[in-house]
């Protein structure tokens, strides 16, 4: 069993709408948008950044913002719900401010003994609050929302699956460990983790595959310390029969990623080197930052990605 990850890293989602996309995160949650980047893949495409302050693994949601996709069909093989940490008590202010602010999906809800309100992003994102007493993470408090209700990061993400068995096995080789189980759901955690411990796994053998697409999460990130970790874990999946990319440098992280037998794509990525290592850290997110190879792109880039703000 591993025991370098560490918790969750990020969640890299599919959206619709740049400038829609943004104003959700920074403006109805509150987020910090810590970077404003490109698709390495697709330089014409956003890469967009909300987190905390600092941009701390385990609080990151990034964003794919392709114009003209298609909406993404929800069903098994995918990530179902990404859930934040609120302080306990707030959901009851939440509920108020998305109700006001016209998202959808509200429905409150108690899991494993957590209340939760469940909510959807724009493009039908299925995304939950949850209440944590014991997280102490520090939140972003410059976004419009009172510190004291503020979201702390990541609480879970949950997995929706055709048979989670493999699965599972999997994430208990990773260092998680099942922590309780209801109904059709299972709840793994790693211990001493970075606040953003917790994995769901629901198994629905009945139900569709899902098809990506906007509303839709591209892969879950998981957090190691530093390189040497994050190639000790690469090594151990390759030598248990998983097929892991190279190391990939991402500027502020590098990754590796393989596809889970459930056939949700994970990345194993570092804490190392952050989103201040080309911005300071009180202006993060304010300019378009490009990777090398896309440096020369930026008159053509900057005159026809979408405006974030007016």
């Amino acid at each position: 069993m591993l025991d370098q990850i560490k918790g969750l890293h990020h969640v890299t989602s599919m959206a619709s709408d740049a400038r829609q996309n943004n104003e959700f995160f920074t403006g109805k949650l509150g987020l910090r948008r810590v970077k404003k980047t490109v698709n390495f893949d697709a330089p014409d495409v956003y890469h967009l950044y909300y987190a905390d302050e600092l941009g701390t693994p385990g609080s990151v949601m990034t964003y794919f913002p392709f114009p003209n996709i298609g909406k993404g069909r929800h069903g098994v093989g995918e990530v179902g719900t990404t859930a934040y940490s609120v302080p306990e008590g707030t959901l009851a202010y939440w509920e108020r401010r998305f109700a006001e602010e016209g998202i959808a999906g509200l429905s409150r809800e108690e899991t494993f003994g957590e209340k939760r309100l469940a909510f959807a992003g724009p493009d039908g994102d299925g995304f939950a609050l949850v209440e944590d007493r014991a997280d102490t993470r520090a939140p972003w408090v410059k976004g419009g929302i009172p510190a004291d209700e503020a979201i702390r990061g990541f609480h879970s993400v949950s997995l929706r699956l055709k048979d989670g068995g493999a699965t599972e096995e999997l994430l208990k080789f990773m260092g998680y460990e099942e922590l309780d189980k209801s109904g059709n759901v299972r709840r793994l955690a790693i211990r001493n983790g970075n606040g953003a411990d917790v994995v769901d796994i629901e198994s629905l053998p009945g139900a569709a595959f899902a098809d990506l697409g906007a509303g839709s999460v591209h892969h879950v990130a998981f957090a190691v310390e530093d390189r040497a970790r994050q190639l000790e874990v690469r090594k151990a999946l390759m030598d248990t029969g998983y097929q892991v990319t190279p190391v990939i440098d991402r500027d502020y992280f590098w990754a590796i990623y393989f596809r889970t037998p459930g056939g949700v794509l994970f990345e194993v990525a570092t804490n190392e080197p952050g989103f201040d290592r080309d911005e300071d850290t009180a202006h993060l997110g304010e300019t378009l930052k490009l990777p090398a190879q896309h440096q020369h792109l930026r008159p053509y880039l900057e005159k026809h990605l979408q405006k974030l703000e007016d």
